[in-house]
C-alpha cells in the first residue's frame, strides 16, 4: 500500500514568524497537534511545530506566547517521505525515530501532505505493521531540550 492512500492530503501550515499563540489557536480550532512551518520566501519547510514544543520549549519556560516566533520552538530537521512509497518506509521511520507524524513529498519535493500514526492504524491493512509502530513510539525516549 503506497503512502499517497493513507497520507493526510488537507494540510494547513505556518510561516516561520507565526507566533506560538496564533499557532496554538489554528492547532485548536483544525484539531491538530502539528503544523508544518514554512518559509514565506523561499516556500519550503523549515521544520514542525507540535502542540508538544509549544508546551516543552516555551510554555514551560515561561515565554510569552503572543510574542514567540514558531521558529524558536519548532523541531527542525523534520523526517519525511515520498507519496509513491510503501507504507513500510513511513512506518520505518516513525519506529527508528520514535515520531508520529511525517511529512508526505512528491517527487518534486512539494508536500502534498502529512502520514501520521493514526493514519497507518485506522488505514493500513496490516495490523502487525502498525501495532509494531505503535509500540515503538510509545516507548519512553530521551528528554527534549530547550532552544
Amino acid at each position: 500500500m503506497k503512502i499517497s492512500e493513507v497520507m493526510s492530503k488537507k494540510v494547513s501550515t505556518i510561516n516561520l514568524g507565526t507566533t506560538l499563540q496564533e499557532a496554538a489557536e489554528r492547532m485548536r480550532s483544525e484539531d491538530v497537534g502539528a503544523l508544518p512551518v514554512v518559509d514565506p520566501v523561499s516556500d519550503k519547510i523549515k521544520g514542525m511545530l507540535t502542540d508538544r514544543d509549544i508546551v516543552v520549549r516555551a510554555a514551560a519556560l515561561g515565554k510569552n506566547l503572543d510574542k514567540t516566533k514558531a521558529e524558536e520552538a519548532m523541531t527542525e530537521n523534520i523526517r519525511f517521505v515520498f507519496e509513491d512509497e510503501d507504507i513500510s518506509k513511513a512506518a520505518s521511520h516513525m519506529k527508528d525515530k520514535q515520531i508520529r507524524r511525517l511529512v508526505v513529498l512528491n517527487r518534486n519535493k512539494r508536500m502534498v501532505g502529512l502520514v501520521s500514526l493514526a493514519d497507518l492504524a485506522s488505514k493500513s491493512p496490516d495490523e502487525h505493521l502498525s501495532a509494531s509502530v505503535m509500540k515503538s513510539v510509545a516507548e519512553p525516549s530521551v528528554h527534549l531540550t530547550a532552544h
